[in-house]
């Protein structure tokens, strides 16, 4: 048009020109007249071009070869308000796309009619509908040799599903919708093959209290039976078990899971609203050891990492974690306790140097935090360790990024393929391809063999994990790519042209910093460490408190509470709830006041431990707050080392002397062997009463008189005996001095002998105080962990 518009014949007069486009005008305004009424008619009366959808419910292969023949089935629906008539369903090849950006335009708008479609095969690779009808859907079949597609050089093809017909507005044959997706082909085995690393995640919420039952077994209670659902048949991790068994993957684990997995099937209870717990199901016990032996089979000869227990937020002890004290040693104790869980679980060695921050996102600190712990491997994801040397390729995972430390960068448009609601087939279909084109035209980028990392969600839903494994299949199947390990690409030889640049940390993406952990929550982590340090100490068995306690505060920094903020909290509020509740029970018992009648006097204090295991390890102080008054021992305070078995108290005796009379407070504090003050004091009151000589004169004389009246009783009775004997004869008189021996009226004349609790020196004190040590009232174990109800 550009050439024909330089070529100029001669020139019209100015007149001539007028009278020309007048005459135009006239002759054109008619057809200008009808051209606008069609067009203001046309929306009132017509579909949209686009009124009929498609879906694309299944295409396979996947991925298919010269020899195969492809098979596409889903369903057409019309969504206007008028019929198609002479409809059909057609398949079209479009261009061959030479960028991975291509590949994305198209997944973005697959519907979109605007788009090169390419030709439509026709003939009979279509299927015809007479009519569809507004609101009814209808299924399509087509099966076409793949060499009837015509398909060139390797490399990946737009590929489309249309439908054309007629409508009352739009009399004519024209395409009403389309589904577009990809082709991969890859004709014969490719000379350079792909290694592909697929992480197969298994990783679950937080399940398992930090509470316990009582008795040896310590029978682990949880929050809920929701981990018995993701188990069972049908389940998400069932699921994800069964799928993962026959693939090439690599499983990344959190350890915490095989902990509540294995814990439930050894029996488990269930925590109540009120406190309480109550046994755990039969049924799930069994579904959980047969989940565990499917898993130990499936991994037995598969790479398996383990991350640290209960999958620590590494972002968030990053920025907010480390700056409060301790917050880190959390992060060792989660990577030393891996490895061993996987081992006895699943009877497999692990590999626990990875490190895995939530998307793969770093930045400095959350690199230097992820190593901080012996990970020397950071998986991180290509949107975030983005290329910035304009590569015309993908590099391979590996980046050395100093001090030792390899960046293994997942690549994000693979590892995202999968994300969003896959419960349809259409949209599932869509991703598995869209997943191998952007594996292919990796591929294809350049001729030197690279690795490639794939890192998924870490909880996909079933219906991912199901086309997951669809796409991993097509890909093992595949003629361009190869299995590899995760160690395997982190030890590949890098790309000396791939960015090792970490992001800064204000590059951080704010959506993720939005979920992250509260500085508060590492706080309230911090108190609940002391406060178990402090309790620990006075335990002759730590292992059963340190243990659990040492668990639950591993899964209070979990991961897994991103977007949960209020039950993270709630969950770490229990946990020291429950610590406070059990450090609790080994207390002193409250004392009221005590009377002293004298200058000294022993006071006892009574410790109760209602644990079940002994206590020890600690010392009782007792204090007089009025020294001056009443002295503890001859000094301001005096303290003893205690010992309580469980389910007893004991009484611990202190030495006081008083030297004036009145009131003294006096205080009893435990402390622990390193000094630190252990539960509630008690304070009571000493009313010291001293006995004066007056009142000993007094009491001198009164006892006097008492053994004078009773020696003049003895000699009144003598003498009227003697008078008696007289008087009736000596005969009589003889056979009455029997009555002087071995009578038994004479034993009222001698003291009885103490008897009671009082008696001896095992006895209490002061009126109301215990015995020195006391049993339990009942031997059955109870339903709170350490503690022993009464």
């Amino acid at each position: 048009m550009a050439d024909a518009a330089e070529i100029q014949g001669p020139s019209a007069s100015p007149a001539r020109r007028r009278l020309r486009r007048a005459g135009a005008l006239l002759a054109g305004a008619p057809l200008l007249a009808g051209l606008l009424q069609l067009t203001a008619a046309e929306p009132a009366q017509a579909a949209p071009a686009d009124s009929v959808s498609v879906a694309l419910d299944s295409l396979t292969p996947s991925a298919p070869t010269e020899d195969d023949t492809l098979t596409v089935s889903g369903t057409v629906l019309n969504n206007g308000r008028q019929s198609v008539t002479g409809a059909h369903v057609g398949l079209r090849v479009g261009p061959l796309l030479n960028t991975r950006s291509a590949i994305d335009g198209i997944a973005q708008h697959p519907d979109d009619l605007r788009g090169d479609a390419g030709d439509e095969l026709g003939g009979k690779y279509t299927q015809k509908f007479s009519t569809l009808i507004p609101g009814v859907a209808e299924h399509f079949s087509i099966s076409v040799p793949v060499d009837e597609l015509d398909l060139g050089k390797d490399g990946v093809y737009s590929f489309g599903v249309s439908v054309s017909g007629k409508t009352s507005a739009r009399p004519w044959d024209q395409m009403l919708g389309i589904e577009r997706t990809f082709l991969p082909w890859q004709s014969s085995e490719a000379d350079t093959k792909s290694r592909t690393t697929f992480m197969w995640p298994l990783i679950s919420s937080v399940h398992m209290t930090a509470r316990t039952s009582a008795g040896e077994r310590q029978t682990p209670v949880f929050q809920d039976d929701q981990l018995a659902k993701e188990i069972a048949p049908g389940g998400r991790l069932a699921q994800m078990m069964d799928l993962g068994r026959d693939l090439d993957v690599t499983w990344v684990i959190d350890p915490d899971l095989l902990a509540a997995v294995d814990a439930m099937a050894n029996g488990y209870r269930l925590q109540q609203p009120d406190g309480t717990s109550k046994a755990g199901s039969r049924e799930n016990q069994d579904v959980a050891k047969q989940w565990l032996a499917g898993l130990q089979k499936a991994v037995a000869d598969k790479e398996v990492v383990a991350l640290p227990f209960a999958d620590p937020d590494l972002a968030s002890l990053a920025h907010t974690g480390t700056s409060v004290t301790g917050s880190l040693s959390h992060l060792k104790d989660a990577t030393d306790v891996a490895a061993l869980t996987v081992k006895t679980v699943l009877h497999v060695t692990p590999t626990t140097d990875f490190a895995w921050p939530v998307d793969g996102a770093v930045d400095p600190s959350i690199i230097k935090v992820a190593t901080s712990a012996g990970a020397d491997r950071v998986i991180a994801r290509s949107d975030s360790l983005r290329e910035s040397a304009g590569l015309p390729y993908t590099p391979s995972a590996a980046r050395p990024i100093g001090g030792g430390t390899t960046a293994v960068v997942a690549d994000a448009r693979m590892s995202t393929a999968f994300e969003g609601d896959l419960t349809k087939a259409d949209s599932s279909t869509l991703a598995v391809q869209q997943f191998l084109a952007q594996s292919l035209e990796t591929n294809v980028q350049k001729d030197e063999q690279r690795s490639i990392v794939v890192a998924p969600q870490r909880t996909p839903t079933a219906s991912q994990a199901q086309a997951m494994a669809t796409a991993v299949k097509a890909l093992q199947d595949g003629n361009w790519s190869q299995p590899e390990t995760l160690t395997g690409a982190a030890n590949a030889k890098p790309d000396p042209d791939a960015t090792t640049r970490i992001p800064s940390t204000s590059a951080y993406p704010s959506s993720l910093r939005k979920q992250e952990l509260p500085r508060s929550a590492f706080e309230q982590i911090a108190n609940t460490q002391d406060k178990l340090d402090n309790f620990q100490v006075i335990l002759t068995d730590q292992s059963r408190v340190v243990t659990p306690f040492g668990r639950a505060i591993n899964r209070g920094m979990s991961t897994a509470w991103r977007g949960q903020a209020a039950k993270a909290d709630g969950f770490r509020a229990d946990v020291l709830s429950y610590l406070d509740n059990l450090g609790g029970q080994v207390k002193l018992i409250d004392k009221s006041e005590t009377k002293l009648s004298g200058r000294s006097a022993t006071i006892p204090v009574t410790v109760q431990n209602n644990l079940v295991q002994p206590v020890g390890h600690l010392y009782l102080r007792l204090s007089s707050t009025q020294p001056t008054r009443l002295k503890i021992a001859g000094k301001a305070y005096d303290e003893q080392p205690v010992e309580v078995s469980g389910g007893h108290s004991q009484s611990v005796k202190f030495t006081t002397s008083a030297n004036a009379n009145g009131r003294a407070t006096v205080l009893a504090q435990l402390y622990t062997e390193d000094g630190q003050e252990y539960g509630d004091p008690v304070s009571f009151d000493v009313k010291v009463t001293e006995v004066t000589p007056t009142v000993m004169l007094v009491i001198g004389g009164g006892v006097l008189l008492l053994v004078l009246a009773g020696f003049r009783m003895y000699t009144q009775r003598k003498r009227a005996a003697a008078r008696q004997a007289e008087e009736e004869g000596p005969d009589e008189a003889e056979a009455d001095s029997g009555d002087e021996s071995g009578n038994p009226d004479d034993a009222g004349d001698r003291l009885p002998e103490e008897s009671g609790p009082s008696a001896g020196a095992g006895g209490p004190d002061q009126p109301g105080d215990p015995v020195t040590d006391t049993a339990p009232e009942s031997a059955d174990p109870s339903d709170t962990g350490e503690r022993v109800d009464r």
